[in-house]
């Protein structure tokens, strides 16, 4: 199998439980549920909530891997060297259930990285994954009920929060929604979780240090 890749870097991770740890992120090109393209955007609920440029594989890094050993490879090759600390990567997209597999995660641990996701939540995800975050969008059937943080956008049309609760998540996050009411968004996701101390307020600290 290969794999559509738009690009490939080395950041902090911005936002969830692992916010401000370093990791080599791998956003595979495409999604499941729109285009990705503004135009169409009025087609797609889950445009509203979307904020990455996921079409092609013409960003920095990214490009067509025919293998898994090749895309393991370029993984690798972004982490310093010699630094002691347990390498760390993230998968997203667009929806990177669309071309993750068993191959690349096998070939990517063999290299010594704790591997994470990053997902709708609408296909099924291949075994052995070490962090699955699951961001569910309004008008798509969530498939992948468990695993280690559930992050919410909020507000989101046609989704409310507590109807996660009894899904099998370590963490819950609610993520004020980005865009000119951010200020209300913010503050809207504040009340919420004062009001629902189970969930947690997550805030994309990449976007404030204007990190990738």
């Amino acid at each position: 199998m290969s794999y559509a890749v738009k690009e490939m870097f080395y950041t902090l991770q911005g936002e969830g439980m692992n916010a401000g740890r370093p990791a080599v992120f791998c956003r595979f090109a495409g999604c499941n549920l729109w285009s990705g393209r503004r135009g169409d955007a009025g087609s797609a609920d889950c445009a509203r909530w979307c904020d990455t440029d996921f079409i092609g594989t013409g960003g920095s890094g990214g490009g067509r891997f025919e293998t898994a050993e090749k895309l393991a490879q370029a993984v690798r090759g972004l982490w310093p060297e010699g630094q002691g600390a347990r390498p760390f990567m993230v998968f997203t997209g667009g929806e990177p259930a669309l071309q993750l597999d068993a191959a690349a995660i096998e070939a990517v641990h063999a290299r010594g990285f704790e591997i994470a996701v990053e997902t709708n939540g609408t296909r099924p995800l291949p075994d052995r994954i070490d962090w699955i975050c699951v961001s569910p969008k309004a008008g798509s059937t969530v498939v992948v009920r468990s695993g280690d943080e559930l992050k919410v956008v909020y507000p989101h049309g046609g989704i409310d929060p507590t109807q996660f609760t009894s899904w099998d998540f370590r963490h819950f996050i609610l993520q004020p929604l980005d865009g000119p009411d951010r200020e209300r968004s913010a503050q809207e996701a504040v009340r919420f979780c004062l009001e629902h101390p189970r969930w947690r307020l997550g805030l994309q600290t990449h976007k404030a240090l204007g990190l990738r």
